[in-house]
């Protein structure tokens, strides 16, 4: 299902992170970073509502509407949030594809000029969510190569129908897809699907070819999760992904720093870019960029009942006036 927009535009945005991301390649783009996972709170969870806080309270406007979307159970650092903002507010959850959700349903609202500007926002705190979707970090579980870290940190855009020099020109919401993967340590290989499927759909919908775009990047399938989508939008699609990037490789420099094959989370798309993307447009060195969001719908319960890992995926198009 692909939306065309012509009326919707991103305003500004704003990325503040943790530790290991402030130590990464991008560090320098992003607005601000803690130094250590506890954010100056008590709690992981209160950490996460701080990081969301603090990245609001960098914008200039208020916004008619704020759509958040988080990990934890109920997204309780969105709806925790939320409540000191004084703001309408809607709560999405789509796992790690959350952020590129809220854009479609932001450009979607904004578009017929119902409310000038929305809000959106996607967090994610690596401690939490790995002690509600994992283990606890203090049981120091061995991990495969293949488990994401997932990114500590909260990116905001404001979206609005004021034009600006970068354009939320359309967009695609995926579906479900379940390749009877089990592996939590793997998500990777269970969003790519997803991913591939949503990818294709949108070119389908508007009648393109993969070249339209100066570059594809996807959040967060992760060093071998990215060579499964290469591998399947050649083998079932016939397209070739060279102008490609997955922001979870992006963030870290995997080569220093003990994150398995990349970072994972809501908070990984949009903290990559917000930032380091979004500059490279307004540079005008890409003017053409196709965003996918990857989300694994995972639970520990589910998995319990031996039943396997759905995922999903969401795409947007943004292009340089």
């Amino acid at each position: 299902m692909t939306f065309k927009f012509n009326n919707s535009y991103i305003n500004e945005t704003h990325t503040i992170t943790g530790p290991y991301e402030k130590n990464g390649p991008l560090s320098k783009y992003f607005d601000y970073s803690f130094d250590n996972l506890y954010c100056g709170e008590k709690t992981w969870e209160q950490a996460e509502i701080n990081l969301i806080k603090k990245t609001y309270s960098l914008f200039k406007i208020k916004p008619n509407l704020f759509i958040s979307g988080d990990l934890l159970n109920q997204i309780i650092a969105s709806t925790y949030s939320a409540k000191e903002f004084d703001l309408p507010f809607i709560g999405i959850y789509s796992a790690c594809s959350t952020s590129v959700l809220g854009l479609i349903l932001a450009s979607t609202l904004v578009e017929n000029n119902t409310i000038n500007n929305v809000m959106v926002s996607a967090s994610s705190h690596n401690c939490s969510a790995e002690k509600q979707f994992r283990y606890p970090i203090e049981y120091g579980g061995p991990k495969k190569k293949t488990t994401t870290f997932t990114s500590t940190g909260c990116g905001m855009a404001l979206v609005s129908n004021n034009k600006s020099e970068i354009k939320i020109e359309s967009g695609t919401i995926g579906k479900i897809i379940d390749l009877d993967v089990k592996d939590v340590n793997y998500i990777g290989a269970v969003m790519a699907p997803a991913a591939a499927y949503v990818i294709n759909e949108h070119l389908k919908d508007l009648s393109r070819d993969i070249s339209y775009y100066d570059m594809v990047f996807t959040g967060d399938l992760g060093l071998y999760g990215m060579k499964i989508l290469k591998d399947l939008m050649k083998s079932e699609y016939n397209i070739e992904l060279n102008n490609y990037n997955d922001c979870g490789v992006m963030i870290y420099d995997l080569d220093k720093q003990p994150v398995y094959s990349g970072a994972s989370g809501p908070a990984c798309l949009p903290l990559v870019s917000y930032s380091y993307i979004l500059s490279l447009m307004k540079e005008k060195k890409l003017k053409k960029v196709l965003l996918v969001a990857t989300g694994s719908l995972h639970s520990t319960t589910m998995l319990n009942q031996k039943l396997s890992i759905p995922s999903i995926a969401h795409a947007i198009s943004l292009e340089v006036l």
